[in-house]
């Protein structure tokens, strides 16, 4: 076997908030991990559906972002896009 090759192994503290709330079609269970490791990027992870994204401000404005990411359709992203506005990165 050969030698493992890290591109990094970094331990960090990290703040993680969960927060659940219903949209108008469905639920978001979501944990909200706050760290430096990504240049000041979040790491939303949607609990129940099993995807994340490694989210910063500028990721809200990208088309189809959150539609891709998460597999949501535009008006689910949209709850999910108003609700990180307001709450994570505002």
């Amino acid at each position: 076997m050969s030698e493992r090759f890290f591109l990094y192994d970094d331990v960090e503290e990290t703040k993680t908030r969960f927060v659940s709330f219903m949209g108008e079609n469905q639920r978001f269970d979501l944990a909200i991990t706050k760290t430096d490791h990504h240049y000041g990027k979040s790491l939303i992870l949607d609990i129940q559906g099993g995807r994340f994204g490694i989210i910063g401000r500028d990721d809200l404005d990208e088309p189809g972002y959150l539609e891709h990411a998460f597999n949501l359709n535009e008006e689910d992203a949209q709850e999910l896009r108003e609700f990180l506005e307001e709450e994570v990165f505002s």
